[in-house]
């Protein structure tokens, strides 16, 4: 990255006609609500809800947080909330105080961003407490693909999401299989 603010950045990687021709499940659109490139990221996410609804493919709106951006629930909630508003199927978003009032104000399902590397047990605390308060799923990059044991690490994940383990269950889940691989 060239830049510290992503929100000046400007385009589409794929337009929803090259969705479709990857066989994609859904799009991504990143808002930057509150950054210098909001109201380019709104309009672009709004196009893709427009050409979404033509194909049937379901658009997901990501609230990008930019170094400047408050990370509060207030942020989160208006974020999260505006983003449905404009036509989002479900909403990408962190995890925060107060998560359940983001997902009671919003009238799509939510999934939470992984956010900076956590030790495992923290990063499945975090994926719990937001299952617990609402979250439908979890997308998680560095906190598995940077685990020591990264297959362990997606399935102890899956089974907080999938199968209502416990974080401590999860977790010593995650061991079990950690130790298999060693």
């Amino acid at each position: 990255m060239l830049i510290d603010d992503m929100s000046t950045g400007n385009g589409v990687g794929a337009d929803m006609e090259a969705a479709i021709r990857m066989n994609a499940s859904a799009v991504a659109i990143q808002c930057f609500i509150g950054g210098a490139g909001e109201a380019r990221s709104l309009e672009t996410l709004c196009r893709a809800v427009d050409a979404g609804e033509r194909y049937g493919i379901p658009v997901l709106g990501v609230t990008a947080v930019g170094k400047e951006m408050a990370r509060t629930t207030q942020y989160f909630l208006l974020a999260a909330r505006m983003l449905a508003e404009l036509g989002a199927s479900f909403v990408k978003t962190y995890y925060c105080d107060d998560f359940e009032k983001v997902v009671a104000a919003c009238p799509v399902p939510i999934v939470i961003a992984g956010g900076k590397k956590l030790p495992e047990d923290e990063a499945l605390t975090m994926a719990y407490r937001a299952i617990s308060d609402g979250a439908r799923g979890v997308d998680m990059g560095r906190n598995i693909f940077q685990s020591e044991h990264p297959a362990a690490m997606c399935r102890a994940v899956a089974k907080i999401v999938h199968e209502k383990f416990t974080d401590r269950e999860a977790f010593q889940f995650y061991q079990e299989l950690a130790a298999q691989d060693n």
